[in-house]
């Protein structure tokens, strides 16, 4: 009876010490490179918010120096990362019924990265990512919304942009 109870909690130890574990920390980095270079996205969206162009090169660093190995350098890297952001709105996203009022606002943002690879150019590309995020005018003025709603929409490009370079999403 009481080598069942060893032998159950042992079955139990064993079964609950294994399993898989999946990250997608790193990505798929080619092998050899070792440094990346984020270039200043400039700001040529019709609608410029002044911060903007240093907010966003700036999430961008962190997400690749947060989520890799890769060292950091000003120019020629074997990963380099730039572009322009191309879009900034504010629009309806919903209107509050019998009014003609926006019950629901939506900021967009798009930015055009160029991704170019040193070391496996096939993976080079250069495409538009896009996201946004909707907010209620209940929250606030717009303008007082608008830094923490840029903040969110930039981890999502910076996640979509890494992961597009790194994970070949």
């Amino acid at each position: 009876m009481r080598n069942r109870y060893v032998l159950l909690l042992f079955s139990a130890l064993l079964i609950q010490g294994c399993g898989v574990k999946y990250g997608f920390t790193g990505g798929s980095i080619p092998e050899g490179t070792t440094t990346y270079t984020v270039e200043f996205f400039e700001n040529t969206a019709p609608i410029v918010y002044p911060t903007l162009s240093q907010t966003f090169t700036e999430a961008l660093k962190e997400r690749i120096r947060s989520q890799s190995s890769l060292s950091q350098v000003t120019t020629d890297g074997d990963a380099i990362f730039e572009g322009r952001i191309t879009g900034y709105s504010i629009a309806p996203a919903a209107v509050e019924a019998g009014t003609d009022r926006a019950a629901l606002n939506r900021l967009s943002i798009t930015v055009n990265v160029k991704y170019t690879n040193n070391k496996k150019p096939e993976d080079n590309f250069e495409q538009p990512f896009t996201r946004f995020k909707d907010f209620s005018s209940a929250g606030g003025s717009i303008p007082a919304q608008e830094e923490s709603l840029i903040r969110d929409i930039n981890v999502m490009l910076t996640e979509d942009i890494f992961n597009k370079a790194f994970a070949n999403w």
